[in-house]
């Protein structure tokens, strides 16, 4: 009879060199997994970071070329006692290389849109021909979405009459809004903004008004004729209409949105 080998104690029958091989498939095994795993994490990291490029897009201002933001500089304006109802106001300044200044102030909810923006701005070598400024406003409140801009007419403020300009507050959005621009050729600013505060247009255009009024220079940084344009406003500034008062304070027959009504019969 033929013998049979048996394996020795210790030993598996399989040869050393089908072991090197079972073993070094093994580890490459492992690292293709740890290489597939590094790539996913790098794709959902990267996912993330896009979409809050594309979230902080869509809720703030995008800056023009050529702005920048000036960390180092002081606010020279504010707005006392704004009615913010639990928001927090957000402070920033835009500086442009050929002199251009934009101070703007929003006021926002944590994790929520801003419900209005004021803007002073005082150009330097960097303007160029203004467009519509309504759409303008509009824009910087909804970047790149559709809207409907409407005339609102004008309001009275500490700075005169000043135009009103209405929107939806997001592309398709039921809630409207009131833009407004004041430009000021002797002083070489521009003061405008949005305010989506009140839940009607007496209410909103009170908001804009006492927003206006409540504007204060903090420093004129040596430029008298913009100390003249607020010591001269704070001349005709006016308190601000809340509750029951708004209806008949907020607008006359001049400033009122819809056309001028004559008083009496001809």
């Amino acid at each position: 009879m033929r013998s049979i080998r048996l394996s020795e104690p210790g030993q598996s029958g399989i040869h050393p060199a089908l072991q090197s091989f079972a073993d070094e498939c093994g580890a490459i095994a492992v690292r293709l997994l740890a290489y597939m795993g590094s790539l996913a994490l790098l794709v959902i990291v990267a996912v993330n970071l896009w979409d809050g490029v594309e979230l902080e897009a869509a809720t703030e201002p995008v800056a023009k070329a050529g702005w920048s933001a000036a960390a180092r500089s002081h606010p020279a304006f504010a707005v006392s006692q704004f009615d913010s109802s639990g928001k927090t106001e957000i402070y920033e300044i835009w500086r442009h290389p050929d002199g251009g200044r934009k101070d703007v102030m929003r006021w926002a909810a944590a994790g929520e849109k801003p419900i209005a923006e004021l803007e002073i701005y005082r150009p330097g070598a960097e303007a160029g021909p203004a467009g519509l400024p309504a759409d303008e406003i509009a824009g910087r409140m909804n970047p790149g979405g559709a809207r409907e801009v409407a005339g609102e007419g004008i309001v009275d403020s500490k700075f005169g009459p000043v135009t009103l300009f209405g929107f939806a507050d997001r592309p398709g959005g039921s809630k409207r809004c009131l833009g407004f621009m004041k430009g000021f050729e002797a002083a070489n600013l521009k003061i405008s903004g949005w305010s989506c505060q009140g839940d009607n247009l007496p209410a909103q255009r009170a908001a804009v008004a006492c927003t206006l009024n409540r504007l204060v220079l903090l420093a004129a940084r040596n430029d008298p004729k913009l100390a003249e344009l607020f010591a001269h406003a704070e001349l005709k500034r006016r308190g601000c209409a809340t509750g029951s008062a708004l209806p008949a304070t907020s607008a006359d027959w001049v400033t009122g949105a819809q056309n001028p009504l004559l008083r009496g019969s001809l």
